[in-house]
């Protein structure tokens, strides 16, 4: 359970991850228990990656898992906060090194009207940048700064190493909201896992 919530949090089994992912989010939880979707179509995916991706190093894991997740006819795009990682631009020049084409990459103002529309965000590494309390506590030191508007998504994925804060040190209520999940783990580890997940899904 996450400080500070009477909610428990449910860290994501990986086939159940796939589920969403793959087959815009068909979710089986009862017993955690995942069903294999019907004919992949149409779906549509939105990565945001962050200062996790760029710690990990899975950038390429990221587009190798995009590429695969396209071969079953998702749609995925990359959305771009200015400040996310070390520096502005960060997060583009790992995409661009690890080979996504510059079309799927938008930045916020691009991206923000997509999310109602998103079958599943999927947040790798980014924290801050994706709270929902800047938009809505106005008691939030964070209130009024521009977001990625990720909890309007039908479903969420985070992937995290652990339940650690951002650079704000405050706690991110996208992780307490109903349509979120979390997948605690290195993002090289986690999403390497769904690859493999996908792979055997595709056989």
């Amino acid at each position: 359970m996450l400080a500070g919530s009477s909610r428990t949090v449910t860290p994501v089994r990986l086939p159940v991850v796939l589920g969403v992912i793959a087959a815009g989010a068909l979710l089986y939880w009862g017993k955690g228990e995942f069903e294999k979707p019907g004919p992949l179509a149409e779906e549509k995916v939105v990565i945001i990656p962050g200062y996790g991706m760029a710690v990990a190093g899975a950038q390429h894991k990221v587009w190798e898992m995009t590429k695969l997740l396209e071969d079953t006819g998702v749609e995925v795009k990359f959305a771009i906060h200015p400040v996310a990682g070390r520096m502005p631009g960060h997060m583009n020049v790992l995409l661009a090194e690890a080979g996504v084409p510059y079309e799927k990459i938008f930045d916020l103002e691009e991206i923000n009207a997509d999310f109602a529309q998103a079958d599943v965000a999927l947040v790798i590494g980014a924290n801050d940048v994706v709270n929902p309390s800047a938009r809505t506590d106005k008691s939030s030191p964070i209130y009024g700064m521009p977001i990625l508007n990720a909890d309007m998504a039908q479903n969420v994925i985070v992937v995290k190493r652990g339940k650690g804060t951002g650079y704000s040190g405050i706690e991110n209520a996208l992780f307490y909201k109903d349509n979120t999940r979390l997948l605690y783990g290195s993002a090289q580890q986690a999403i390497g896992e769904v690859i493999q997940h996908v792979k055997a899904m595709s056989v």
